[in-house]
């Protein structure tokens, strides 16, 4: 349980405020909250699905010390690209 809200609370904040929330308001405001709750809850449902099932994989083939330093890497090329507009 307590590794469940460790998770919850770790996404929870990745995603408060993020590009993801912001298309959800602009989707609420043409469709409606109901909607686009719906299909906010269902596309990061299975987002979340397809990096939970790779990083199962990955625990069982790599060292743990390399997945986080490869996410690190991958977090840093991300914000370079998104700070020269190429995100």
């Amino acid at each position: 349980m307590e590794n469940l809200i460790a998770v919850f609370i770790a996404v929870f904040l990745a995603e408060f405020g993020d590009k993801t929330q912001l298309t959800t308001i602009a989707f609420a405001s043409k469709y409606g909250w109901k909607t686009a709750f719906l299909g906010a809850i269902l596309a990061l449902a299975a987002v979340n699905l397809i990096g939970a099932l790779v990083g199962e994989v990955l625990g069982d083939v790599l060292p743990m010390d390399l997945i986080h330093k490869g996410a690190g890497v991958l977090f840093i090329v991300f914000g370079v690209l998104m700070l020269l507009g190429k995100l």
